[in-house]
């Protein structure tokens, strides 16, 4: 492009406070930035390192006579911008400020830093999280967690592509309706990048889920909730109705391992998920079906009942 050409193109935008400055070296610091634009006025703001090659940058002067000023000078200077000996074209942003310098959620990843709007920790579970996400690819792993933002979740998917599709297509939307509890009104989704690659799910829980690891333990506090007697109508105590039995394994003679408790409790139905742990000198497992019928038969048919012939290995 000639010269006149580049001032034509420069003149025909609208000015803006912003400058979007292009061709610099990809390790370009915000000092140098300065240094390049100070003499034209006042800085108050840079984002550095930007675009497919991290070779652009954005200036944002205090007036916007001053970014005008610096346009029109090197438009017509026949001295080129330069940093590091590198020219350095130059025309207005079409952004009249710059919001958050240096976020990492500019940054794509595979990770997604999820701020749910308008709800409490406890009206939007893991698992209508996970149904949302995983329209989109595998959803890899969820940690949910409250922080002075608000409701929040950090959704793991494989790729970069993948949670970028699903960034573009939820950010600024609401969870459905029929998803909700009745007394949310709505539900927004603001989604930015986190700067994890790889979350550290320790334990399954209503908190947080590893989809790729079954045989990782479900943390036994986080079943506590579904442990506690409820009052049914007719006044006396039941335990309410989950799709994740707890079973005490009693009278161990023989080792019992996630493949028979597997093979026992498959009778029923899928099995999605087992863990084994020790507690108090007694052995205890959770099981996980995919729905509390399937759950409710296997316990109605196996509690009380022994794994191994001779009334060894009870379940309670």
């Amino acid at each position: 492009m000639s010269s006149s050409g580049q001032q034509q193109f420069r003149y025909t935008q609208t000015p803006s406070k912003v400058l979007h400055l292009r061709n610099l070296p990809w390790d370009c610091s915000d000092e140098e930035l300065v240094e390049l634009c100070k003499p034209f006025g006042k800085i108050v703001n840079t984002k550095c390192n930007v675009g497919a090659n991290r070779n652009q940058a954005f200036v944002e002067f205090a007036d916007l006579n001053q970014a005008i000023n610096m346009v029109s000078y090197y438009a017509s200077s026949s001295e080129p911008a330069q940093v590091r000996g590198k020219t350095v074209y130059i025309q207005y942003s079409n952004r009249n400020e710059i919001v958050n310098n240096k976020s990492p959620g500019d940054v794509p990843g595979n990770v997604l830093l999820v701020t749910i709007e308008g709800v409490e920790a406890g009206d939007v579970s893991i698992d209508v999280i996970h149904l949302v996400f995983s329209a989109f690819g595998f959803v890899q792993k969820i940690a949910t967690f409250e922080k002075a933002a608000g409701f929040q979740a950090l959704i793991q998917f494989s790729d970069v592509g993948t949670a970028s599709a699903a960034r573009e297509a939820l950010d600024g939307r609401s969870i459905p309706k029929y998803l909700l509890p009745e007394h949310v009104n709505h539900c927004h989704l603001r989604i930015s990048y986190s700067a994890h690659t790889d979350l550290n799910i320790k334990f399954q829980s209503h908190r947080s889920r590893d989809y790729t690891n079954p045989y990782l333990p479900v943390n036994p506090t986080a079943m506590e909730g579904l442990l506690q007697p409820v009052v049914g109508p007719d006044g006396k105590k039941k335990e309410p109705e989950s799709n994740v039995l707890f079973a005490s394994l009693e009278n161990m003679q023989y080792a019992v391992t996630i493949d028979v408790l597997h093979t026992v409790f498959s009778a029923f139905g899928a099995v999605q998920k087992i863990a084994i742990f020790e507690k108090n000198g007694q052995t205890q497992a959770l099981i996980q079906y995919p729905d509390v019928t399937t759950a409710a038969a296997a316990k109605d048919a196996l509690e009380g009942h022994c794994i191994y012939d001779g009334g060894y290995s009870g379940i309670q």
